[in-house]
């Protein structure tokens, strides 16, 4: 028996992230066109819609559609930005779809991206902080979505690069792996 890939995108789509209250319809196009599919590996095809997080490469992880849609919510993406997907290669191929410009950073020194004045910045994996190379990564008025996690759940949040300077605001409760690297370094206390 072979997996209908669209059934199960749609199926991911109107139970998973809509009924997250993913409302923006540009998401919710791109979404309908993503083979998520083929970004994971052979074995891992079958689950590309589950409710889950999905290994890709080594200490990589692709986010639950939910919270990825949900991400990509709060950071407003709109056709003509320019964005950086870090470790984040579905809400870049959604982002592509949508008509941004996106580069992606998969490896290397992932703390300090050699790209600056993005519109969106983007993370599908848990970091315990907001790097500060990220946060220098943002032109005026971009955004950084990413999930911190110290604990066993972690909070979303926006950051917002405005002429005030950087606000920040939580989005929501999520659960996903840390980027490896970007754990909470141990520290001595008595």
């Amino acid at each position: 028996m072979t997996l209908d890939f669209a059934a199960a995108r749609l199926n991911m789509l109107e139970g998973q992230i809509r009924t997250s209250d993913v409302t923006d319809y540009a998401i919710l196009d791109a979404v309908r066109l993503v083979p998520r599919e083929s970004l994971c590996p052979d074995d891992k095809r079958t689950l590309a819609y589950a409710d889950a997080e999905i290994p890709y490469g080594p200490g990589r992880w692709l986010m639950k559609p939910r919270d990825v849609g949900k991400l990509l919510q709060a950071l407003r993406p709109r056709s003509g930005e320019r964005a950086l997907a870090i470790a984040a290669p579905y809400a870049a191929a959604v982002m592509q779809a949508m008509g941004l410009e996106v580069d992606r950073l998969d490896q290397g020194d992932m703390a300090a991206p050699a790209g600056r004045d993005y519109d969106v910045v983007i993370c599908e994996q848990a970091v315990s902080a907001a790097p500060e190379g990220w946060l220098k990564a943002l032109g005026p008025g971009g955004r950084l979505a990413l999930v911190e996690r110290n604990g066993p759940v972690g909070k979303a949040k926006l950051y917002v690069n405005a002429d005030s300077g950087l606000g920040c605001r939580e989005a929501f409760d999520a659960t996903p792996p840390m980027l490896p690297g970007f754990e909470r370094k141990a520290q001595f206390a008595f």
